[in-house]
């Protein structure tokens, strides 16, 4: 995928790398593998949205769903 619209410096999610097809589709990939509980409670390691906002919020879901399912937490 060629980035149709160039993430910006301050874009950034730590933790996951940022692209953005060519249909401006905003995608977030985490360089880390989730541990095999939180894969099992349906974490998902790659996430896409519309937007950077709504990217990075599909972010923060999958780590408090991966963070509930290791600690065994309810949210």
């Amino acid at each position: 995928m060629e980035n149709a619209r160039s993430i910006s410096a301050c874009q950034t999610i730590p933790g996951w790398r940022l692209i953005v097809s060519d249909a401006g589709r905003f995608w977030a990939i985490r360089n880390r593998a989730f541990p095999r509980t939180a894969l099992r409670a349906g974490a998902e390691p790659t996430v896409d949205a519309d937007t950077f906002e709504e990217v990075r919020e599909a972010v923060a879901e999958q780590e408090e769903k991966a963070r509930t399912a290791v600690e065994g937490v309810s949210p």
